[in-house]
């Protein structure tokens, strides 16, 4: 073995301990605090750097456009590059012999975390592949009517205005005000919509604009005591806060794994109620004989088994911190520039401070100020990243810290705000 590789070896080792360090004090830090409620751990900046110490992030910026997709930790990004290597050693045996199979251990620890059947459970590459399975995937006539809000992400509401073109079938968009009136008023907008007509609802369990989280059981329960299924966008809910398949009662769900989870870039899961796969057309062609088996909708042609089989490290750094954790840490550090900005004249919270009806995504305006000059200012001036978010009824941008963002970084937030806002009085 020459010299280089002598090196490479040495670093890859130096590294990997470095690794199995940074997840071990995770671990004993999460273990440390057991016993104290999430609330009290959300404060305690000792845990949470350990946490932040587990990502390799630039710190020379501050991303609070986790939203979009969020950095992995290195356990995951190591274990993505290790699984890579190994399928170019020879891809058909390695990569779809050995490694392409593992996707079962996968299924089965995204099912136990999400209380539902692994036998309900497709891995896909991000939520529009999930959702869009089953939003094409339903038989529709001509005339049937299908309702979601005006809120949803727009390649939702795209994909059944292409049915719309296509088939015939109508599409309702309901609207409602930003902040909302209540949980009570959302679901009430979406009872008095309900016609003899309606098939089909689709609803963001939170969404992506103002980080509005809805009344999903309640829209299930009355939507299956009419009959009508129900697919629930959960792009941005599932790990960022609990909730199980029970607490939800909907027929089909999609998701992505890489904002929340923190898995890998171009992983996410659909779910559909097992008794309900057999009549779902998956969106490239799977054989007859795969009718009822759910990994119809993981037809897609060649594929990397990397992507999908690093969920497993995403899954075990979460549950070690544990889901509940993670989502009073976001409403603490939301709390922390929300009660310093929300103060500021001309600036205005969008979004609800109930913590039933929100968590880590806030959307903020600034009077006098387009959306997108804030977030630029933000950026070309402080080095913050934000979203520009712009509706004819509605403007601001939207923040999203991630559990790696420090107390001081939301501050620095905070009074560049303090600065924006001067601006623009």
């Amino acid at each position: 073995m020459n010299r280089r590789h002598v090196l490479q070896s040495v670093l890859a080792g130096a590294a990997a301990v470095l690794q199995d360090n940074a997840l071990d004090r995770v671990r004993a830090a999460s273990a440390a605090t057991s016993g104290r409620s999430p609330e009290e751990v959300a404060g305690d900046e000792d845990y949470w750097s350990e946490i932040g110490s587990a990502f390799s992030v630039d710190r020379n910026v501050i991303n609070l456009n986790n939203g979009y997709v969020s950095p992995s930790p290195r356990v995951v990004q190591d274990a993505l590059r290790r699984q890579l290597e190994f399928s170019d050693i020879g891809p058909y045996h390695t990569m779809v012999r050995v490694l392409e199979p593992q996707v079962e251990t996968v299924r089965r620890r995204i099912a136990q975390a999400a209380g539902c059947d692994s036998e309900e459970i497709a891995i896909t590459r991000n939520s529009s592949e999930s959702l869009e399975n089953a939003q094409y995937g339903i038989d529709l006539k001509p005339g049937d009517e299908v309702l979601t809000t005006n809120q949803d992400y727009p390649r939702m509401i795209e994909t059944f205005r292409q049915r719309e073109r296509r088939e015939g079938i109508v599409l309702k968009l309901i609207s409602f005000p930003v902040p909302t009136v209540g949980m009570d008023d959302l679901y009430r907008r979406f009872e008095q919509a309900v016609t003899p007509r309606t098939k089909l609802i689709l609803v963001c369990h939170i969404t992506n604009r103002t980080g509005q989280i809805f009344p999903v059981k309640r829209i299930c329960e009355m939507a299956k005591a009419r009959g009508i299924e129900v697919i629930v966008d959960r792009a941005h809910a599932y790990a960022q806060f609990p909730f199980k398949q029970a607490d939800l009662g909907c027929d089909y769900y999609g998701t992505s794994l890489h904002k929340w989870l923190l898995a890998p870039i171009g992983t996410g899961f659909l779910y559909v109620r097992r008794e309900k796969i057999p009549k779902i057309w998956p969106m490239m062609a799977a054989p007859e004989s795969m009718n009822a088996n759910i990994r119809k909708f993981e037809e897609i042609g060649t594929h990397p088994a990397a992507n999908h089989n690093a969920i497993s490290e995403a899954l075990t750094f979460h549950q070690t911190i544990g889901v509940d954790r993670k989502a009073a840490r976001l409403r603490y550090l939301r709390s922390l520039w929300t009660s310093r900005v929300g103060e500021l004249p001309g600036v205005r919270i969008l979004t609800s401070p109930d913590p039933a009806q929100s968590c880590g995504i806030v959307l903020v305006s600034v009077k006098g100020k387009a959306a997108p000059k804030v977030s630029d200012e933000l950026l070309d001036k402080h080095r913050i990243f934000t979203v520009p978010i712009v509706r004819p009824d509605f403007e601001g941008i939207r923040v999203t810290p991630n559990i790696y963002t420090t107390v001081r970084e939301v501050e620095m937030f905070a009074s560049a705000m303090e600065k924006v806002a001067v601006s623009a009085a």
